[in-house]
């Protein structure tokens, strides 16, 4: 049997496309990645070469027959419009998330990679950190009576990587993750401008009526940092569970998982939970921003 190759092309050279362009060329040994090739990679500024990747156009990239799949590394608010090109054009995609900044646009895209009977995979490497696997193993089979997580970050441009609540979906899908479906109960967000400051707290209910809030938090200076605080009928959780490191990088993870998507080995059953859970992250992120930025209701 022929090894079946996907050509593939990287689209943004951020921390996430150089990391991209890295694995691209040093597939795991015996893994679904070497079922990849890298053909080259755009970018908006001038690079010519990285390492032995070379810089290509856009519309030869969407013109190539030879590439298959796109990596798209580039800012939030292009994800859209760059996912929906590659589409078109017949091509896979892999995305960095949040895959659109509206629920419709993320629906819309979905739908057009079935129609189209492309792979269209987002990158949650958040699920993939060892940290996480642990939390998640302490937490399976415990009741929860409430929860928190927070979180706080240094100061990001909006115009770039859109509202909070889609900025900083990780969280979100985390928790959907950990507990299942929630609804939105009630969301605000306070801004100092003159600060450059910025929180946004959400309170959401499981579905078995117990509170989950979220709160996500930016200013200068501010460390990238988790705390999370879950009780449940046993007891409560502040600290992180003790975690090993992974031999196998996040990046290197994702792109294991979706070359085993181009191949076909992934179960209808994953990828119907994975569809749903990344809708319904987006549609929750959506319904976030209008509680936000409605005005104050004033009932007569």
């Amino acid at each position: 049997q022929i090894s079946k190759m996907f050509g593939t092309v990287v689209v943004g050279v951020g921390i996430a496309g150089l990391a991209r362009i890295r694995d691209l060329m040093n597939p795991m040994p015996s893994s679904p990645s070497e079922h990849l090739k890298l053909i080259g990679f755009v970018s908006r500024r001038s690079f010519g070469n990285i390492n032995e990747a070379k810089q290509i156009s856009l519309e030869d990239a969407l013109k190539n027959k030879d590439i298959h799949a796109a990596f798209i590394s580039t800012e939030n608010k292009s994800h859209e419009e760059t996912i929906r090109m590659f589409l078109e054009a017949g091509k896979h995609v892999l995305v960095e998330y949040p895959m659109a900044l509206s629920a419709k646009a993320a629906h819309e895209l979905w739908e057009m990679a079935e129609q189209k009977g492309k792979v269209l995979h987002v990158e949650h490497i958040e699920l993939l950190t060892e940290e996480y696997k642990q939390l998640k193993k302490e937490v399976a089979g415990k009741d929860l009576v409430k929860g928190t997580l927070h979180f706080t970050g240094s100061v990001l441009d909006e115009s770039k990587s859109g509202f909070p609540a889609f900025s900083g979906i990780a969280r979100l899908t985390w928790l959907i993750d950990l507990f299942g479906d929630l609804t939105v109960t009630s969301a605000t967000r306070e801004k100092q401008k003159d600060k450059n400051y910025s929180r946004m707290t959400v309170h959401f209910q499981t579905a078995n009526k117990k509170p989950l809030t979220w709160i996500e938090e930016r200013g200068p200076g501010m460390r990238r940092e988790k705390k999370i605080n879950f009780c449940f009928t046993s007891g409560c959780l502040e600290n992180f569970p003790e975690a090993p490191r992974s031999s196998v990088g996040l990046f290197m993870q994702d792109q294991n998982l979706f070359a085993k998507k181009l191949l076909g080995q992934v179960s209808k059953e994953e990828l119907a939970a994975e569809k749903w859970r990344i809708l319904r992250c987006l549609d929750l992120a959506e319904v976030i921003q209008q509680y936000c930025e409605e005005p104050e209701k004033i009932y007569s």
